[in-house]
């Protein structure tokens, strides 16, 4: 095909590509998971990688749905083009990186003993920043866009939510790469964890807060979509319902800190 007929390359059309891979790369790891009984801590070796690339889903979902939505000069915004290449060797990293040593029956995570480890999980947490920089980037262009295809109530909410989902995130993963490990305590074998996510039930568990963080930036934009819906001036209900979402991941990571789980079973 004549390069003169591709269509461009967008930041929409960039985003949803990284959906498509995303999306694939899960298929492909969940029939991997049927195939390969292998296990490593206790779970399939391909369940965590394919949980990643089920985030990856619902990260990319969200953001090239807000930004199909700004204005063509937004869209075309030279931060946004400089942020989303970053974004996708970043994505394409992680991946390979916690894929790749799921098929060696090794821990991608923690996993700092020998050099090339601590230089390989260093480098997953540079990527990791550069995709939380990256949201702050989408939430802060849309904030700004009073031209965007989205509410009043929404656009504060988008703006919010992701401001707050990339400072909560750089806090609650920060503090987990620090802490080696998942937990605040050490858990008993056979203690019980809590259904479908396998946090601790009897021990502090940083995995919470780190969720919560993480989906600020769903949360408080559809808080903000009810809000526009229900036909009410929405911007300061939105900055109130991300305060109290705020509080509230912290008071889920303090929890931890202390050693106390989300719930106890």
């Amino acid at each position: 095909m004549n390069a003169s007929v591709l269509p461009p390359v967008t930041a929409s059309s960039t985003l949803r590509a990284l959906l498509g891979f995303s999306l694939g790369l899960m298929l492909c790891l969940s029939a991997a998971a049927w195939l390969d009984t292998r296990e490593l801590g206790g779970a399939n070796l391909w369940l965590k990688p394919a949980k990643f690339a089920l985030s990856f889903v619902v990260l990319y979902a969200t953001l090239a749905w807000v930004v199909e939505r700004l204005s063509p000069a937004l869209q075309a915004h030279p931060v946004l083009r400089f942020a989303l290449p970053v974004m996708v060797l970043a994505t394409w990293g992680e991946m390979a990186y916690i894929a790749g040593r799921a098929g060696q029956g090794l821990h991608s995570h923690f996993a700092v003993a020998a050099p090339v480890e601590s230089m390989l999980y260093s480098l997953m947490g540079v990527g990791a920043l550069s995709l939380v920089v990256g949201i702050a980037i989408v939430g802060w262009l849309a904030g700004k866009d009073t031209a965007a295809r989205l509410g009043p109530a929404l656009r504060e909410g988008v703006l919010w939510g992701f401001g707050l989902s990339a400072v909560l995130t750089l806090l609650t993963a920060g503090y987990l790469a620090g802490n080696g490990g998942h937990f605040v305590g050490v858990p008993s074998h056979g203690a019980a964890v809590l259904p479908g996510v396998g946090w601790s039930a009897e021990v502090g568990d940083l995995r919470p807060a780190h969720f919560l963080a993480l989906h600020a930036m769903q949360a408080v934009p559809v808080w903000g979509w009810w809000l526009d819906r229900r036909g009410v001036a929405g911007k300061a209900g939105v900055r109130v319902f991300a305060a109290l979402y705020t509080l509230g991941t912290l008071a889920v990571f303090a929890q931890a800190l202390l050693g106390l789980p989300l719930v106890r079973l």
